[in-house]
């Protein structure tokens, strides 16, 4: 192995870029994320009190299709929340990387419990459709725009903090899912106090379920992608494998892997062959240069002299 000063010591070589274990939120950062899910989680369980109530009492399924979507963020948020400060627990000898993974678990159970209210939400639509119930339209409109503003709230408190994690993206998701659910639920309770048709109840809770499910679905797939440790989406693997094999002294590059651990921290691990030894300290430097120009800043090269395929027959079809 390659000490920092050059000295070799043993017979691979390998570059670990340090920093790479630490979070990617900064402690202000973190503190932000906190504060923003407790605001958020408060103002939630507030709506879902008020929509359970009044859904009950003015027969408004979009009302308790809202209070549905409100009970899942709240779980999700009060998860979200857990997952901030469990993720910051330290590293130990058996789990290294800490409890990262945790935020990508919190993501994969918000995005599919939100899938799975959506499709109870869209059986219980077509019911409607079938034989529409009467509908407070005055106190489902009430209760609805009191919902709005919570959600109102909470989105933005969220918004700015969503950007750079899973977990908390997936906590913003839920609240965005119920400010729109908010939106058409009022449209319903305005049509139903104008018009009196009731099919305005059921087709918001339609076109509402339509909206989240896209976003749930994205959230899924990232989650699924990070947990299955597929090459990040904004990292061409072609352009990596170019990058160190256009290192002078790097001859080809085998076994190359990126992936991404969680939310911002991206890894690397890849063989090179670089025979002249004078060169392998170059070589590596230069590479850790350029993956970190690419946003990677784990990064693992074990650097062989020669070809190893009678060693490693897995790496070499």
């Amino acid at each position: 192995m390659l000490t920092q000063d050059g000295r070799r010591k043993g017979s691979q070589l390998h570059n670990h870029h340090h920093g790479a274990h630490q979070h990617h939120e900064s402690p202000a950062e973190a503190e932000r994320s906190t504060r923003a899910l407790r605001t958020a989680l408060a103002l939630t369980l507030a709506v879902l009190v008020a929509e359970l109530v009044g859904g009950w009492i003015s027969n408004s399924l979009a009302l308790l299709a809202d209070a549905g979507h409100v009970l899942t963020d709240s779980a999700a948020l009060a998860l979200s929340l857990f997952v901030v400060w469990f993720s910051r627990q330290p590293v130990t000898a058996e789990k290294t990387y800490g409890y990262l993974r945790w935020e990508i678990i919190a993501a994969l159970l918000n995005g599919t419990t939100l899938l799975g209210i959506s499709v109870w939400i869209v059986i219980e639509a077509v019911a409607r459709f079938r034989a529409p119930e009467a509908v407070g339209g005055t106190l489902m409109l009430v209760v609805a725009a009191a919902g709005l503003v919570s959600n109102a709230i909470a989105a933005l408190l969220l918004h700015p903090v969503n950007k750079n994690s899973l977990n908390v993206r997936g906590a913003y998701l839920h609240v965005l899912s119920d400010l729109l659910a908010s939106v058409g639920t009022i449209v319903a309770a305005i049509v139903i106090a104008l018009t009196g048709w009731l099919y305005a109840d059921p087709l918001a809770s339609l076109l509402t379920t339509a909206l989240i499910v896209r976003g749930a679905w994205q959230l899924v797939r990232d989650s699924v992608d990070v947990l299955l440790e597929s090459t990040p989406s904004h990292i061409a693997l072609g352009e990596v494998r170019a990058a160190l094999q256009g290192i002078p002294g790097v001859e080809s590059v085998h076994d190359l892997h990126v992936w991404t651990v969680t939310s911002g921290v991206v890894a690397l691990s890849a063989h090179a062959i670089v025979r002249e030894a004078e060169l392998q300290q170059g070589v590596l430097e230069r590479a850790c240069d350029l993956m970190q120009g690419m946003g990677i800043h784990h990064i693992t090269i074990q650097i062989e002299r020669r070809e190893m395929a009678e060693r490693e027959p897995h790496l070499h079809p």
